[in-house]
């Protein structure tokens, strides 16, 4: 069983459990699937809102208002993570809406774990996030787990990285996300 597979297969378990059928599961799992387009093509999350019911929430009003449209992968350290979601640019920004108190577990954060970033504050999160480039043990009950890469990791890999001993892993002329948007939304 495949990667994707063995993170889908829980939720569609409980899906035909619930009695959802086929369709309905498919539904679900619609509404928090996410396409990320990049100049290399397309990558697909699965939000977890069970990890993280009000990250995912707020993930979702800003991916629906168009807010990640065009951002920078800011900061991106080849091997650990990439990171956007600064309408600044910089690692500074977030969005209008309050930050988000933290809703750390026991997820683990390995390669394709998406999570939130934030400042020193637990609660300080708003709109970034970050991509796990590698397995980041260290940032396990310490950040919040928001999603998972199902497909398109081939595509995270070609983000462009910081140059070797760049402060923070600030990337110079970034790529940029070209479109997010919801899969039961997607045009």
């Amino acid at each position: 069983m495949n990667r994707r597979h063995a993170v889908l297969a829980p939720a569609f378990a409980l899906a035909f459990a619930a009695g959802l059928g086929a369709s309905g599961s498919a539904r679900a799992a619609d509404a928090n699937t996410v396409y990320l387009d990049t100049k290399d093509g397309r990558v697909t999350v699965e939000l977890r809102p069970d990890l993280a019911p009000k990250h995912v929430k707020q993930l979702k009003t800003l991916i629906g208002q168009g807010f990640y449209d065009g951002l920078k992968f800011h900061r991106v350290m080849d091997g650990f993570m990439a990171q956007t979601g600064d309408p600044k640019g910089n690692g500074t920004g977030g969005s209008s809406l309050p930050d988000i108190p933290a809703e750390f577990s026991a997820a683990q954060f390995r390669r394709g774990t998406v999570g939130m970033a934030r400042s020193s504050d637990p609660n300080s999160a708003n709109s970034q996030f970050f991509i796990c480039l590698g397995d980041a043990a260290f940032l396990n009950g310490q950040y919040t787990v928001v999603g998972l890469v199902s497909d398109g990791m081939e595509v995270v890999d070609k983000i462009k990285k910081a140059a070797p001993g760049a402060a923070g892993g600030s990337v110079q002329n970034p790529d940029r996300i070209v479109r997010m948007q919801l899969a039961d939304k997607a045009k």
